[in-house]
């Protein structure tokens, strides 16, 4: 036989809900934090953007170059063209396969809206694979030699 000794009328029932308020406040302050912050991280900054850390990628066999130089002449390889005559010469280079990357390289001194112009100019013709061209940050020619003798 069993006999209980002690008699408490404090006995608590177990709660077997889960308070979420706290975590709910939790994640509101955490959601305006990123509200503010999100914001100031996007800031105007002076960059050089010719010189380049990145892993050079794999070129291909015979690359298709198109070149902006500082007097904003174009070049498709070595033969200068004019904008208008832009797709046709990029048509006979790749051979009609609008699929092929094309590599732009401009010269330091032109006007980020010109390497704009001509991102759109390569869209309207069709080709869609545009990869920027800039010298290794390592391997930067001093300023007085002209850019357009790296590759």
């Amino acid at each position: 036989m069993a006999v209980k000794l002690t008699t408490s009328d404090d006995d608590l029932d177990e709660a077997h809900e889960i308070n979420v308020t706290p975590f709910i406040d939790v994640m509101l302050v955490l959601l305006i934090i990123f509200m503010v912050a999100a914001p100031l991280s996007t800031v105007d900054v002076n960059v050089d953007l010719p010189a380049s850390t990145a892993q050079p990628s794999q070129r291909p066999d015979k690359p298709i170059f198109v070149t902006i130089k500082p007097d904003l002449t174009l070049s498709v390889g070595d033969a200068q063209v004019s904008q208008d005559g832009l797709a046709a010469a990029l048509d006979a280079a790749s051979g009609g396969d609008k699929n092929q990357r094309i590599f732009l390289r401009g010269d330091k001194t032109i006007a980020y809206g010109s390497v704009m112009d001509m991102m759109n100019l390569l869209r309207k013709a069709g080709y869609l694979k545009i990869a920027l061209v800039g010298l290794d940050a390592g391997q930067a020619p001093p300023s007085g030699t002209p850019a357009s003798s790296a590759p």
